[in-house]
């Protein structure tokens, strides 16, 4: 057999990129053979002598399988892997063993087997991919018929494959392990010692390692642990020890363009090469390479290099510390997740820097130095146009705060500033991220020490302010000691200038007090210190000419001169140590309050700043994002926790997501709940920050959770109150309100000592709210307290009190929502002989002067119609005691004071004092006082006001009032009766229904022969029984409720009209809104009573001054609308009269009953869109918010906003009531968003350019020619709309505005063509309007020279003529 001499493995290496043009020598004298058979010979062969891989026919075999191995079954392939692997191996020892003799002609022998098993194996690392497994074996036919034996033998060895890999099976990566373990240690021989070249050195190397290098970029491979760590093993040790660096490097940076999951495994391998192996200069390379990297494009290059770096970073910080002046190039790339790699990078230094606490004073100072700069690159990114760089920032700088607690003090206020001013980025991730990171510095602040975390700006304002005067405290101290030292010795000077000669000693001591003195005061100012050393200077030599004669005496005697300092110096280290001792204290408790003043001002700037934010967080509650509402809503929950001011006002406000419908969680790969839906989060938040139960008895833990419950309800809006109701309805059901508290709040609400009138108001209001799921639970079992304190002395004393004690009444009907298309009631109702009723009545005709009356009845008959059986013999006996009282008997003067109880509770003024024929004027003066009651819940009642009363000797005072009382219980029971009506009709139906049921069953079983005929006559026979039930109900309705002989309501119905329409007549405020609110409800009753007085209301409509009137006017007419359409629809042009009104609540309340009217389809527009449109850029946010909705709505009907825009855009431009031009843009701008289809922007194109030539104002130019830059401009048809209409405006070109509108759609359309389409049209078209734009300003300037001339003519005329008067006179 012919042996192998020499092998060119770096050729053989070459050739393998291309497989299947690899030549093999006798290459067709395989083919007919069977592959295991081959493989059998070469085995035995080579487990006798592993030098045999050098017989060429072997190796021939070897190389043949390999080439074939798409169609080579795998189990031979696992046989050829196991005979190569054991060869090596043999070949290895034996290697081994020879280099151990040290004899060079014993081991470079085994220099060529090596590398043909090299070879070998770096050919079956590619090979493998090719072999199909046993689902995949089918498929191996076709994959036969591509070798080089021939379709017939690729066949053959196909179907015995099929065969052989149905019974056994194989696979590559279960070897993979024991491969690697086998090259590493190959890779343990001293290769320097076989290989004497570099070359082929690094050749064979190239050839062992090339396995590792291929797994690695097998995704599926390095998944698995045990292989990932042995691969990075053969990485790391191949550049260790045998220098394969720069090949590593090169891998690096080439996989990166080519297989994105390497990223992470590869910055892995040079962390563990760097930590474990202590090589650091692979992966310095590798940065510095890839930081000299030009990325233009957001390719999937620069994704993957992103990613590389910063899991790089991650792992090992100091390399990327080291690289920081070259990467930080990347921070202006052009691409985007370069740039967030470099924040993320910074991030990771910041982080390995604060934890690195060793070493001195000066590299700490570096350190922080660096932190700072650090930070302030990071700042300045948050100007990055690109949204994701902006939200990686944030998530950065939020982990910095997670991981960093207590750290950064100074950069957290910084954090803290730029989080709120992205608050209202224009992207929701960016604000998403800025609340996350607020969330993170309220976690993780660092002003604990005083309060224990809570940041109550009260108190931290307080410990600042006694810290400033605890430093004043300290520095006058300071001052009145020196002072006193000072004076002290002036005075001991003065004594020893007297008496030198007799107290030498104590003028020495007053001498050396001095020097203490100036010793310790040094440092003060200079003036101070030159002060103290003249005076040591005068006391020390006398150099006056007044102290000469005096000091003379002692200068003759030298001795004591000489002794007295001796014993001065010892008293004066004393004294010295004891001032020092002093002074340091002083020093000591001066830095001590500096430094605490210093950390509370931080602590007052962090609270500011985040308080300054609330009203910003309340709005992005609002945010269509759901991931940014969910972070709104963890910060006032964590900000509740943390006591912040001003974050109650979020919890009330976020109460109002209970309604989003949106309740979906998502799930994470491991199982855990990831994201939460909004409802599930704002009832986790409420949960934990009133239910949850905290560290104290179970008695105490009741009482808080029902005080929290209680204090729900303070100062809650009417819509704050429905949105509780339907959390704790939630709640209730799934059982989460125990029954303890439940019977706490029940006690509250009965107890007989005085209490807080909220704090009982609010227990039968939670009561209330719990009963809506279970009644038969929470309120039956208690009907007769809620009889005796609500309806008895307490309700009589508090009306707020009865009228919350009747909503929860009105529960005990249960509340089974009725089924769309069901007759069944599920109701529960009472006998009308029920104390319940009997108590009602008491209660509403209990003598009261308040305006809370209003509100107490309405509930009241409310309760009555929901529980009674025959509500209106109630109804009937109420309104005749009451009309007995009003006009049966006449009484003089009504008192002024204690009018009533109900006047008590709330302290509401019963009455007030009328001024005659000046109650009107008051009316008109004071018109947003009194005209809605306090109480969310008064809601039918919100229009009335306490009346003016006056001490006269008059009968009108008591009349007024009960007969306002009278009037507005007529309305309401009109307006319920007409409800009861429906329900009895309803009742009746099911009640025929079940008859007919029953009749059809019974018919059914005596003749089951009926043909079906006879069975649709029968159901043709009920519904017409059904359409019968609702005439008759109709004509009820219709005509006997308001004009019924034997109608109470007939007979006080033309009082209601007759008041109403004469304002003059009767002026008492409260009569008139109660008669107006009562003719709203009579509206709603009768089609005929609508039709003779509906113009009435809009009269009221336009000439009351009472705002509150004029609302209420504009929801009457928007009921009447919806009751009969018919009659409003003829004048809806006055339904938005309202949205001139200079009230902000009514122009309010008229957007919103339009927007119902018009989306539901109940009003057709007409061309009144225009003052909607204005309102999108009204003063109030809140109307800007509604009109916003509506159009928004608007937009989804079908081209609803396209077919009014022409109104729209003469409304605003040129109507009547103009808007001005900015807000026109503004407006413009927001409507065109909506219009989305190319067809209608084309046609809006048209239609603009023609209005051109209806217009002659320059305003009105503008106008068109922005709405005109607002179109896309997507198609080339819109184009040619607009170059087909420039004979319409080619004479408005002049103006510069209008000619810069067109330039700007010029470069819109440019950017939106084909590429391929040349810009010779659109530069023509720009010439022809450069041409007329120089015309116009040719012409324009022509007629103001001509303007001026004619000005100057009529001067002169002018002059002429009086020159020849002067003359005429003259003569």
């Amino acid at each position: 057999m012919a042996m192998l001499d020499s092998f060119e493995l770096q050729t053989e290496l070459s050739a393998l990129g291309q497989p299947e043009s690899y030549e093999i020598p006798h290459e067709d004298d395989f083919a007919d053979k069977e592959p295991n058979e081959l493989l059998e010979a070469a085995v035995e062969q080579i487990a006798e002598n592993s030098d045999a891989i050098r017989t060429l026919e072997i190796f021939d075999v070897y190389r043949y399988l390999l080439k074939h191995a798409g169609s080579t079954p795998g189990v031979i392939m696992g046989k050829l892997l196991d005979s190569i692997t054991s060869g090596l191996r043999a070949e290895l020892e034996a290697t081994t063993r020879d280099i151990e003799v040290g004899d060079p002609d014993a081991y470079l022998p085994h220099k060529l087997p090596l590398e043909l098993y090299a070879f070998l194996l770096a050919w079956f690392a590619v090979a493998s991919e090719k072999v199909k497994s046993e689902d995949d074996a089918p498929a191996a036919t076709t994959k036969a018929r591509r070798g080089r034996g021939g379709k017939a033998a690729g066949g053959r060895t196909a179907s015995r494959t099929t065969t052989a890999a149905r019974t056994e099976t194989w696979s590559w990566q279960s070897q993979i392990p024991d491969t690697l373990k086998l090259i590493l240690r190959v890779l343990a021989l001293p290769t320097p010692r076989i290989w004497t070249t570099t070359v082929d050195r690094n050749t064979f190397l190239t050839a062992l390692t090339r396995p590792a290098y291929r797994i690695s970029e097998l995704e599926a491979h390095m998944k698995l642990a045990p292989i990932r760590s042995l691969v990075y093993e053969v990485l790391c040790v191949s550049v260790k020890s045998h220098g394969q660096g720069f090949v590593l490097q090169n891998h690096v940076t080439t996989s990166l363009q080519f297989y994105e999951h390497m990223s992470e495994s590869m910055a892995e391998c040079l962390w563990k090469l760097a930590t474990t192996y202590d090589h650091v200069q692979t992966g310095d390379e590798v940065l510095r390479e890839l930081a000299g990297l030009n990325f233009t494009t957001d390719s999937k290059t620069a994704r993957a290099t992103a990613r590389f770096l910063t899991s790089y970073a991650e792992l090992y910080p100091r390399a990327a510390h080291r690289q920081l002046a070259l990467l930080l190039n990347h921070q202006d790339s052009e691409s985007y997740p370069m740039r967030q790699a470099i924040i993320e990078i910074l991030g990771f230094l910041i982080r390995d820097l604060s934890s690195q606490e060793e070493g001195d004073a000066e590299s700490k100072k570096k350190t922080n130095n660096e932190i700072t700069g650090m930070f302030s690159l990071i700042f300045e990114r948050m100007l990055d146009t690109n949204a994701y760089v902006r939200t990686k920032i944030f998530t950065v700088l939020t982990r910095l705060c997670e991981v960093c607690d207590n750290k950064f003090p100074r950069q957290r206020l910084k954090m803290t500033g730029r989080a709120i001013i992205a608050l209202e980025d224009k992207s929701a991730t960016v604000r998403k991220g800025a609340l996350g990171l607020l969330v993170q510095l309220l976690l993780s602040h660092p002003y604990n020490m005083p309060f224990g975390g809570p940041l109550r700006k009260e108190e931290w304002k307080r410990e600042f302010d006694e810290r400033g005067r605890q430093l004043e405290a300290v520095g006058r101290v300071g001052d009145a000691i020196a002072n006193r030292e000072e004076d002290e010795g002036e005075e001991e000077e003065g004594k020893s200038k007297k008496k030198r000669k007799g107290k030498k000693k104590k003028a020495r001591r007053s001498e050396d007090e001095m020097d203490v003195d100036g010793e310790e005061e040094e440092g003060e100012g200079e003036e101070e210190e030159d002060e103290e050393d003249e005076e040591e200077d005068e006391d020390a030599g006398g150099d006056t000419e007044e102290d000469e004669p005096d000091s003379m005496p002692v200068d003759e005697d030298p001795r004591p001169r000489k002794l007295a300092p001796r014993k001065s110096q010892i008293n004066v280290d004393a004294m010295a140590q004891e001032q020092a001792v002093v002074a340091q204290l002083e020093h000591t408790e001066f830095l001590r309050l500096k430094l605490e003043r210093k950390y509370y001002k931080e602590g007052l700037n962090f609270i500011e700043q985040l308080e300054g934010a609330m009203e910003v967080i309340v709005r992005l509650l609002g945010s269509k994002s759901k991931a940014e509402v969910l972070e709104a809503i963890e910060f006032f929950k964590r900000g509740a926790e943390y006591q912040l001011g001003g974050v109650q006002e979020g919890i009330r406000k976020m109460i109002h997501l209970i309604w989003v419908k949106d309740n979906n969680t998502t799930a994470g790969e491991d199982g855990k709940e990831v994201t939460k839906g909004v409802r599930q989060k704002l009832m986790e938040c409420y949960k934990f920050l009133y239910f949850d139960p905290i560290d104290i008895e179970p008695r105490a833990q009741i009482k808080r959770i029902s005080k929290n419950l209680i204090e729900r309800t303070y100062e809650a809006t009417l819509a704050e109150l429905t949105s509780l109701e339907e959390m704790l309805r939630i709640m209730m059901e799934e059982n989460y309100i125990h029954r303890d508290i439940i019977a706490k709040l029940w006690q509250i609400y009965s107890s007989t000592s005085l209490i807080p009138h909220q704090q009982r108001r609010g227990a039968i209001i939670i009561l209330g709210m719990l009963g809506v799921a279970k009644p038969t639970e929470v309120l039956a079992p208690q009907k007769d307290l809620m009889l005796k304190v609500g309806l008895g002395k307490l309700g009589k004393r508090d009306l707020t009190l009865a009228r919350y004690t009747c909503i929860a009444l009105q529960r005990l009907n249960g509340s089974a929502k009725k089924v769309k298309g069901s007759l069944e009631d599920k109701t529960i109702r009472y006998p009308m002989n029920d104390p319940v009723f009997g108590m009602l009545l008491k209660v509403v005709l209990h003598p009261c002067r308040s305006t809370d009356w209003f509100g107490l009845t309405e509930q009241a008959i409310n309760t009555v119609y929901a529980l009674g059986e025959h509500p209106d013999e109630f109804c009937n006996e109420l309104i005749k005691k009451l009309a007995q009282r009003t006009f049966g008997t006449r009484r003089s003067a009504v008192p002024v004071d204690g009018e009533g109880e109900g006047a008590e509770g709330e302290g509401v003024e019963g009455t007030q004092k009328e001024k005659g024929d000046d109650a009107m004027d008051e009316d008109e003066d004071g018109e947003g006082e009194g005209g809605a009651t306090q109480d969310p819940m008064a809601t039918q009642a919100s229009g009335i006001s306490a009346a003016p009363g006056r001490k006269t000797a008059s009968d009108d005072v008591a009349d007024s009032f009960e007969l306002s009382q009278l009037l507005f219980v007529v309305g309401h029971v009109a307006i319920k009766q007409t409800v009861f009506l429906e329900l009895v009709e309803r009742e009746w139906k099911r009640q025929k229904e079940e008859k007919q049921a029953a009749d059809k069953a019974a018919s059914a079983s005596k003749s089951t022969g009926k043909k079906d005929k006879e069975v649709d006559e029968l159901d043709q026979v009920a519904g017409n029984a059904e359409d019968e039930i609702g005439d008759r109900i109709a004509a009820v309705r219709e005509n006997e409720l308001l004009f019924g002989s034997e109608s109470l309501l007939a007979v006080f119905a033309p009082i209601i009209v007759q008041i109403c329409g004469s304002p003059h007549k009767f002026k008492n405020r409260t009569l008139r809104a109660a008669c107006h609110l009562s003719l709203c409800k009579l509206l709603c009753v009768s089609s005929m009573f609508t039709d003779k007085h509906h113009h009435l209301l809009f009269k009221i409509l336009e000439t009351s001054r009472d705002p509150n009137i004029r609302a209420n006017s504009v929801i009457a007419l928007g009921d009447v609308a919806v009751s009969f359409n018919t009659i409003i629809d003829e004048n809806s042009a006055e339904l938005y009269r309202g949205l001139l009104d200079g009230d902000p609540r009514v122009k309010k309340t008229t957007l919103m009953v339009l927007t119902h009217l018009i989306l539901n389809g109940m009003v057709k527009v007409k061309g009144q869109l225009g003052e909607m449109a204005k309102c999108v850029e009204d003063e109030d946010e809140r109307i800007q918010d509604l009109a916003k909705l509506f159009f928004s709505e608007l937009a989804g009907k079908d081209n609803a906003i396209y077919n009014n825009l022409p109104d729209i855009i003469s409304h605003l431009s040129g109507g009547l009531n103009p808007t001005e031009e900015e807000k026109f843009q503004s407006t413009m701008k927001y409507i065109f968003t909506f219009i989305e289809k190319e067809r209608q922007a084309e046609s809006i194109v048209e239609k603009l350019c023609q209005r051109f030539r209806a217009t002659d104002t320059p305003r009105q130019w503008r106008d068109i020619a922005f709405c005109l830059s607002e179109l896309p401009f997507k198609s080339e048809r819109s184009v040619k709309k607009l170059i087909e209409g420039l004979q319409f405006y080619r004479d408005k070109l002049h103006e510069p505005e209008v000619f810069a509108k067109f330039t700007a759609i010029l470069t819109k359309a440019r950017a939106n063509k084909a590429k391929d389409k040349p810009d010779a049209e659109l530069d023509e078209f720009e010439k022809i309007l450069d041409e007329h734009r120089v015309q116009g300003e040719e012409d324009q300037a022509l007629q103001n020279r001509a303007a001026k001339k004619l000005k100057k003519r009529a001067k002169a005329a002018g002059k002429g003529k009086k020159k020849a008067a002067a003359v005429d006179e003259d003569e």
